[in-house]
């Protein structure tokens, strides 16, 4: 995963949270599950963008060789 990539995720993750926080603050329950889902499909991109990068021979077992 790339930098630029990496700066993008974390920039979408911020947007969600800012998005989030102001709904949660205002009571603006559209904004709030707006965010949610912006902070949500952050996290799946990132965990996407991790298993892509790992090895097709690697179980998890870190140390197991």
């Amino acid at each position: 995963m790339s930098i630029w990539d990496k700066a993008k995720q974390k920039a979408e993750e911020l947007l969600g949270r800012a998005e989030q926080v102001y709904g949660e603050s205002h009571g603006d329950a559209a904004a709030t599950v707006a965010g949610e889902a912006h902070l949500l499909e952050a996290e799946a991109e990132e965990a996407a963008a991790e298993r892509k990068g790992a090895r097709p021979d690697d179980e998890g077992l870190a140390g197991a060789r």
